[in-house]
């Protein structure tokens, strides 16, 4: 048979039996008479050329060498292969870098291995080994890395189909993989490596989806085609990865974009499509949407990519902190993006990984599942947490379990002791949940397919607007009811929404059963001891400086969702702070978030800075009165000045308090007579009187004020008291009661 030279076109090409060049199942090929323990001889023969390539691999494998599809030659009769040659992995050299680029570090994978395999076409049409060259001149991998090498890894027939059963229930390539290893006796015996797998499930993903995403990138070009502010990027074409966002997503995120979640829940079995929208919440606590991304590739260069466009979207203004799935991968590509941001991990994410991969400690001991969420969701200081974490593992017998102990090195990204500090946005630390209720709840599920999603997509964003419409009406509509006559909640009822309005209030309610007591008074900062009622051993410290009417809690509810809690509202009420500082509104929580108007003290009902309240003149006058006191006494020259400075300071006040305001020089003595500080006839000769007399009504207005106040507190917590005292009283006697019975029964 005539054949051409030679041919290496096709050198560097590493043979792999499970390519896409060769679709058919491996199993079904006749190798001829050898068997698997069979080595190469000159004159074996072969049914195909596909048989001898996968019985020298097969013996590569058995002897610890990787291989690859190498020259060939052709026949001049019907222009077919008549020769093939199969080389080590490591015939041949790396090519020499290029001066003219930039210099990359490369595996030297190749050091000239002369082993080799040369086959050729019979004219019987069997195909025999005509050359083979046994030696290799480096070490050969031993059997427990074999596996690694590319042309022994081959997503095999049976495991595509669990793979594909596995993705189709929404598993990630990660517990794929650990299924398989499970089923297989060890990762060894898989054939091929996580990558190989990640990389089969994203084609897998690109050949579901098929001719529909070429669908969702016209719809994009459209929308951007009708509003000029419509965002959208696609990575490597129509195939890759799809992100957008509308005008309404990128206004929201001006006004809510503190806090948002990256969510992934297509990930579980609820999504049929890789579809990740990017959420927050709005004013009225519902999920307000960022943006959406079709994910076809889950690389890390992926995820920066996607989170590049997004922040480019929003103006590269980046959130101040991010939830996202607890995934390696998400986890590089959010610390490369957003450096500044606090990434938390979904702590409902992570209370359905214990279901699944402490399955069988569950199932003996029923109890850890409610102990565990009660250890992170309920301890409120850090050495609290570690002590119980200790406490949990050492009794169900799991200090050794690797997951566990993975998640106790992440701790800081999850465990909410440690994410108090910063804003989520939430209304309580202690929720079992702390995902956003997802925005699109209702309309994509694990029904819904690529063809259907952009229409469940606008009927998603359009009832969530119509949602906020509705709570905005409520709001402005629907006076909420006040219950109590504090002028804090009053002022509250006026800027809140009514959502977050009625989480106020509840704080505020709680306040009279939370006495709060001095502990320590240095001058401007104030130590307060908070503690409910009959609940000493559970104690709250607020921090108050009484110039600036700051106040920090050791709860620090309000780092966490911007809503005062009640253990400042009691020190509050103990100063007689009866109206908001300013710098506890936030604006995303109010009436006006979506406004461009900046909140003044007007626009919060406060008191403006020239008309301050009485408590409030009182308070700064007695602080810098007793700063003079401390500083005077030092020595006899502070105290001679400090005295002599009041003295001035007595004159002054002295005559601005018995004083009439200065008349123009025009006005005649007649005029002036009648002139008096209330710009009325004069009925009184001496003004200073006057002027007593109203100072002594207004200190007696606030007396009664403040006596009504008092009142009407100790009412509500003596009526409080009175409900716990018959509460016990009917726990008292029911218990009574069923200890009769028992002894009746006996």
């Amino acid at each position: 048979m005539e054949s051409e030279p030679l041919n290496l076109e096709n050198d560097g090409l590493e043979f792999d039996v499970g390519s896409a060049e060769e679709e058919e199942d491996d199993c079904g090929l006749d190798l001829g008479p050898c068997s698997d323990k069979s080595e190469p001889y000159e004159g074996m023969e072969f049914e195909s050329e596909q048989a001898a390539r996968i019985f020298y691999n097969s013996y590569a494998r058995r002897v610890g060498f990787g291989t690859r599809v190498s020259a060939y030659r052709r026949s001049r009769r019907d222009n077919s292969i008549s020769s093939r040659q199969l080389v080590c992995s490591k015939e041949g050299f790396n090519p020499r870098p290029d001066q003219h680029k930039p210099k990359r570090h490369r595996i030297v994978s190749r050091v000239g291995c002369k082993a080799h395999l040369t086959v050729k076409k019979q004219s019987s049409g069997k195909w025999a080994i005509t050359k083979f060259v046994k030696d290799h001149n480096h070490e050969l991998v031993p059997p427990d890395q074999v596996h690694l090498l590319r042309s022994h890894r081959h997503v095999s027939g049976p495991a595509r189909s669990l793979i594909d059963t596995l993705q189709a229930a929404g598993l990630g390539a990660t517990r794929v993989m650990s299924v398989l290893i499970k089923q297989s006796g060890g990762v060894n015996n898989v054939g091929f490596t996580k990558s190989d797998c990640q990389n089969y499930m994203n084609q897998t993903r690109q050949r579901t989806l098929g001719s529909g995403a070429h669908y969702i990138f016209e719809y994009l070009k459209q929308k951007q085609a009708e509003d000029s502010n419509f965002f959208y990027a696609v990575q490597g074409g129509p195939s890759g990865n799809i992100f957008w966002a509308d005008s309404t997503s990128r206004r929201n995120y001006a006004y809510f974009g503190d806090t948002v979640t990256f969510d992934t829940t297509y990930r579980t079995h609820r999504y049929r499509v890789p579809f990740a929208p990017f959420v927050g919440v709005n004013h009225h606590c519902q999920p307000v949407l960022f943006g959406c991304a079709l994910l076809l590739n889950e690389s890390e260069s992926s995820f920066i990519w996607l989170f590049q466009n997004w922040l480019a979207a929003m103006s590269s203004r980046h959130p101040v902190s991010i939830t996202t799935d607890h995934d390696r991968i998400i986890r590089s590509a959010i610390a490369d993006v957003f450096p500044r941001a606090r990434h938390r991990f979904c702590k409902s994410n992570i209370f359905r990984q214990v279901q699944e991969r402490l399955s069988h400690s569950l199932h003996s001991f029923p109890t850890f599942e409610a102990e565990f969420q009660k250890c992170v969701n309920l301890t409120e200081i850090i050495e609290e947490f570690e002590v119980c974490w200790g406490s949990l593992l050492g009794r169900y017998n799991l200090k050794d379990d690797e997951w566990l102990q993975s998640m106790y090195d992440a701790r800081q990204h999850w465990v909410p002791v440690y994410l108090r500090d910063t804003f989520f946005g939430e209304t309580s630390i202690a929720k079992t949940s702390d995902s956003t209720n997802s925005f699109f709840d209702g309309y994509i599920d694990a029904s819904t397919n690529i063809h259907v999603l952009m229409s469940q997509y606008e009927k998603a964003t359009a009832s969530r607007h119509e949602k906020e419409v509705k709570a905005e009406y409520d709001t402005i509509n629907i006076a909420p009811i006040l219950k109590t006559p504090s002028p804090m909640e009053k002022q509250a009822a006026h800027i809140y929404t009514s959502e977050i309005f009625l989480m106020f209030q509840q704080e505020l309610i709680e306040t009279l059963a939370y006495p709060a007591t001095v502990i320590n008074d240095t001058g401007s900062d104030v130590m307060y001891q908070v503690a409910k009622f009959g609940e000493d051993h559970k104690v709250y410290y607020v921090k108050y400086n009484v110039i600036e009417k700051k106040a920090s809690c050791s709860c620090q509810l309000f780092d966490f969702s911007g809503i005062l809690c009640r253990h400042i509202l009691a020190v509050f009420r103990v100063k007689n702070v009866l109206r908001f500082p300013s710098h506890y509104v936030l604006k995303r929580w109010t009436r006006k978030a979506k406004s461009d108007v900046v909140l003044d003290e007007d626009e919060l009902g406060l008191p403006s800075s020239h008309n301050e309240s009485f408590t409030d003149r009182f308070e700064k006058l007695s602080l810098e009165a007793t700063k003079y006191v401390k500083e005077g006494v030092d020595s006899k020259n502070v105290y001679q000045v400090a005295m002599d400075a009041l003295h001035e300071a007595s004159k002054k006040v002295a005559a601005a308090t018995c004083g009439t305001p200065s008349l123009p020089q025009s006005l005649d003595m007649n005029k002036a007579k009648e002139f008096n500080l209330n710009g009325n006839q004069a009925d009184c000769d001496d003004p200073c009187l006057v002027n007593q007399d109203e100072k002594i009504q207004e200190l007696t207005n606030a007396v009664v004020n403040a006596t009504e106040i008092c009142e009407a507190y100790r009412a509500k917590l003596l009526s409080i008291l009175r409900d716990m005292e018959e509460q016990k009283l009917r726990i008292s006697l029911k218990v009574q009661s069923m200890r009769l019975n028992r002894m009746t029964e006996l």
